[in-house]
């Protein structure tokens, strides 16, 4: 292996899809707007990776799955920690889809996470437990990726855990900050998710970096 193979980077889009944008079902407030800056940096990548929420209708973390739970509310799902949200991203609804702008032409790979309806799945490599790989991480082995910038929707979650376990695989983990945009179901939790991110080892990034 060559040292231009053995640094290849990959820029990891996290659920850039319709129920997280605009008047979808759990739209990030301005998340339509990191659309284009992702359009205009995956030209600068080896590797363009996209994840994308892919729930059954019966996931136990819709609220309206769960009786006497509100949009919003934290309870135990199976033992782990769960914000009960809208039903958001079925699996194939248009809500499920990536958004429209987006060039998925020039996409290598794409991730479905969160398929198991016992089980959420913030991460673009795990499940919340950590008990199921998504293939993520052997796909950006086998592809020789050393390198990952990730951005995408929201910081305070899909974000967040992505990156948090990048960094805890061993990738040389970055941030595209300006690229996230973030739910903050409480003030200040998407600042807090950047600050953990930053404390975990990743590196703060912006666009500007690829003039």
């Amino acid at each position: 292996m060559n040292s231009s193979t053995s640094r290849r980077r990959a820029l990891i889009l996290v659920d850039l899809q319709n129920d997280f944008i605009r008047e979808g079902a759990l739209a990030v407030p301005a998340g339509e707007e990191v659309i284009p800056i992702a359009n205009r940096l995956i030209p600068h990548f080896e590797v363009v990776v996209a994840t994308q929420d892919w729930h059954p209708a019966n996931h136990q973390s819709f609220a309206a799955n769960q009786a006497g739970l509100t949009v919003g509310e934290c309870f135990q799902l199976h033992g782990l920690p769960q914000i009960a949200w809208p039903v958001h991203c079925v699996q194939g609804t248009n809500g499920a889809n990536f958004a429209a702008e987006l060039n998925v032409d020039a996409l290598h790979h794409i991730v479905r996470k969160g398929d198991a309806p016992e089980i959420d799945s913030y991460s673009g490599f795990f499940d919340n437990g950590g008990r199921r790989a998504t293939g993520l991480e052997q796909y950006l082995r086998e592809a020789n990726v050393s390198d990952v910038f990730i951005m995408g929707l929201a910081t305070d979650y899909c974000v967040k855990f992505t990156a948090l376990d990048a960094v805890r695989l061993g990738f040389k983990t970055h941030l595209i900050e300006d690229g996230c945009r973030g739910v903050d179901l409480q003030p200040g939790d998407s600042q807090r998710a950047i600050e953990a991110m930053r404390a975990a080892g990743a590196s703060i990034t912006s666009q500007n970096r690829w003039p």
